[in-house]
């Protein structure tokens, strides 16, 4: 997605997210089927709540979705970015925290 930035296994919190946008503070997780087990489901929706109430939106896809339908796949995610499928992609610039001088 032109213009767009993704960091790959980026730290956020205590956590290591699976894609990171900084620009869209936009989290792209994708799944394999033990995330189906009750206990890792658990730990999913905590780590999810706690990313959503720092201000981060987190999007799941499952792995066999990529396998299936990368189309699909990659239009929620433009979608996600820029609003809609119509729009066109733009340069997404994030600004960093600068560190104050101590």
């Amino acid at each position: 997605m032109e213009g767009s930035h993704f960091r790959r296994q980026a730290p956020i919190g205590p956590y290591v997210v699976d894609f990171f946008c900084p620009a869209k503070r936009l989290i792209i997780e994708l799944d394999g089927g033990h995330h189906n087990e009750d206990a890792t489901a658990v730990h999913d929706l905590e780590r999810q709540r706690w990313l959503e109430n720092e201000g981060y939106r987190v999007i799941r896809f499952w792995n066999s979705e990529l396998s299936n339908d990368l189309t699909a796949v990659t239009e929620r995610i433009y979608v996600e970015l820029y609003g809609t499928r119509a729009s066109e992609t733009m340069h997404l610039a994030h600004r960093r925290k600068r560190k104050t001088p101590t």
